[in-house]
C-alpha cells in the first residue's frame, strides 16, 4: 500500500485508514539550523512510524506535512513565518473533519511546542463532535529546549547538508522553569539573542538515530498499542 497520502489515489485508499498528519513550524532553529526543523522531524517521525504499523498489517497513511504552526514567540528573528494559535486550532480542526468522512482515525505528530495549545484545544472539540482523533508528541525523556543537541542530533542524521555545523553554538541552557517568566514576556530572543535555548556541542547522527527511534517508538504505541 502506497503509505503517503499525497502520491495515492483517491480509489486506492484503504478502507479505515489511520492518518499521520505531522505538524512542524517554519521558525527559527539559532545560527546552525534550517526553519523546517520541526517539520523535517515530525514528518520523519510520523513515515518511520507508518512503516514500522504496515508490518503489523495496520493501515496507515502519513499526509503532507502542517509546516507552518503557532510560533510567536519567535517571532523577533527573521524568516520565522507563524499563523498563530487560534488559526492552527481551526485548520485541524477543519482538515480532521474532511479527513474523517473517508478516514477512520487522524493522529497528529506534533514537533513544536508552541503547537500545543492548538491541538490540546482543537483535539478536545473535536472528540466531543465525535471523531477519533489524538496528538503525539515527538519528545524523549531528555531533551534540551531549542536547537541544541538533541534537535542538532537529529538533524546531522535526517538532513545533515541543512545542519551549518560551523555556526553551532551554544544558547541559554537554562531550564523552561527559569526561562518562561521571562520568555512569556519577551519571546525568546529575551532570554537568547542566538535563538538557542541549550547547548549544540557534542550532537551527533548517531545520537540522532537513537532520539528518533525513540520518537517513532511513541507514535507506533500511540496508534498501535503495545
Amino acid at each position: 500500500m502506497e503509505r503517503a497520502l499525497a502520491a495515492a489515489t483517491s480509489p486506492g485508499l484503504p478502507a479505515g485508514a489511520t492518518v499521520l498528519v505531522p505538524v512542524g513550524s517554519i521558525e527559527q532553529h539559532g545560527p546552525h539550523l534550517p526553519l523546517d526543523t520541526d517539520t523535517v522531524i515530525a514528518t520523519a517521525v510520523a513515515t518511520e512510524a507508518a512503516r514500522l504499523l504496515a508490518l503489523r498489517d495496520h493501515d496507515v497513511l502519513v499526509a503532507p506535512a502542517l509546516s507552518y504552526g503557532s510560533s510567536g514567540e519567535h517571532q523577533d528573528f527573521a524568516g520565522t513565518s507563524s499563523i498563530g494559535t487560534d488559526v492552527l486550532h481551526q485548520v485541524v480542526v477543519e482538515l480532521t473533519r474532511s479527513m474523517r468522512t473517508w478516514a477512520a482515525r487522524v493522529v497528529l505528530v506534533n514537533a513544536h511546542g508552541g503547537n500545543l495549545t492548538a491541538l490540546r484545544g482543537a483535539v478536545r472539540q473535536l472528540t466531543d463532535e465525535g471523531h477519533d482523533v489524538s496528538w503525539v508528541a515527538c519528545a524523549t525523556e531528555d531533551v534540551d529546549l531549542h536547537a541544541g543537541r538533541t534537535e542538532t542530533s537529529l538533524m546531522l542524521h535526517l538532513a545533515p547538508w541543512n545542519v551549518r555545523v560551523d555556526r553551532a553554538e551554544a544558547g541559554n541552557t537554562g531550564t523552561i522553569e527559569e526561562l518562561l517568566p521571562a520568555m512569556i514576556a519577551g519571546g525568546v530572543k529575551a532570554v537568547s539573542p542566538n535563538g538557542v535555548l541549550g547547548d549544540p556541542a557534542g550532537a551527533s547522527a548517531e545520537e540522532g538515530a537513537v532520539v528518533l527511534a525513540s520518537m517513532v517508538g511513541d507514535v507506533v504505541r500511540a496508534v498501535g498499542g503495545a
